[in-house]
């Protein structure tokens, strides 16, 4: 059944009603598959149009039993009239860089168990049971299948209530909010609403090799810094240093020539007019005093 556009329409002032739509060859009775039922598109008649169709839908529904092909068709009508509902609902997530069509399918699924939980009988609109089951459907996806990095689900909760308020004093204030005015507007401190936003960002990871655009370029990872292994060096000589300072000169100078100079102990003994066996046991005694870390005693 094709419910008529304004383009297809008759010239007529009699407007179909839904309930003549479900009991006429070609009704919503006969609904083959979704795809078929389109709303009206005449100006200030498409929601009525749809909540009216909706409401007959629910009515048709329940009449039926448990398992009638009839009844696999009206459901179908029920989803494909209401996707509007969804879509609405996806917009508030357009900021996540997701395809939205992506979250259509997913509101999509929360539709399906808003119609299959529906109680008519209750004289509650269908829009105002099925909206938070649709919302709580995408965050549910967002929550356990976007995310990269895990946020306590305090701050998922309370990135809700600061996205809204974002989006009120955005339309208020005609610009971005601050943080002190979210935080005031929420009754909140401002370092759980930077908390956050910075939650509010966690949904993808960038990788390291890509380049950035405002850097010229650059990769993150050319920005970087890494372990320089000269780092412990620095320690190390810093130590030797304070306890060279603490060695008589002569010990001082035969660590110099062998270690700085590269003389041997040869070498050294020629250079000081010492025996080479009195060099070997100067140094054996000097090494031994600086790997202890103690002071040099006479």
């Amino acid at each position: 059944m094709f419910v008529r556009t304004q383009d297809s329409a008759p010239e007529t002032d009699e407007e179909e009603s839904p309930l003549a739509l479900l009991s006429t060859p070609g009704g919503l009775g006969d609904l083959g598959a979704p795809g078929a039922l389109r709303s009206r598109a005449t100006p200030g008649r498409s929601t009525v149009d749809v909540r009216t169709l909706t409401r007959v839908l629910f009515e048709r529904l329940t009449e039926l039993p448990p398992g009638a092909p009839e009844r696999e068709r009206v459901r179908a009508a029920l989803i494909e009239v209401n996707i509007p509902l969804v879509r609405y609902a996806a917009t508030r997530f357009r900021s996540r860089n997701e395809p939205m069509e992506d979250i259509v399918q997913v509101g999509t699924i929360g539709l399906i168990n808003a119609i299959d939980r529906f109680d008519p009988g209750r004289g509650v609109q269908f829009p105002t049971y099925a909206l938070p089951t649709i919302l709580g459907e995408i965050k549910r996806y967002f929550r356990d299948n976007v995310r990269t990095m895990h946020v306590p689900r305090r701050l998922q909760e309370l990135w809700v209530q600061v996205s809204g308020a974002m989006e009120e004093l955005t339309v208020t204030h005609g610009r971005t909010p601050k943080v002190p005015e979210i935080a005031a507007n929420l009754r909140i401190p401002e370092e759980d609403v930077r908390a956050c936003l910075d939650a509010g960002r966690a949904y993808n990871a960038a990788s390291l090799e890509a380049a950035q655009e405002h850097e010229g370029g650059l990769a993150l990872l050319d920005r970087l810094g890494y372990e320089d292994s000269a780092l412990a060096d620095v320690e190390h000589r810093d130590m030797v240093r304070h306890l060279l300072v603490q060695l008589p000169e002569r010990e001082r100078r035969i660590l110099m020539l062998r270690f700085f100079a590269n003389l041997t102990q040869s070498q050294i003994s020629t250079e000081l007019g010492m025996s080479q066996m009195h060099v070997s046991r100067l140094l054996s005694r000097i090494l031994t005093r600086l790997r202890t870390g103690n002071s040099w005693e006479e």
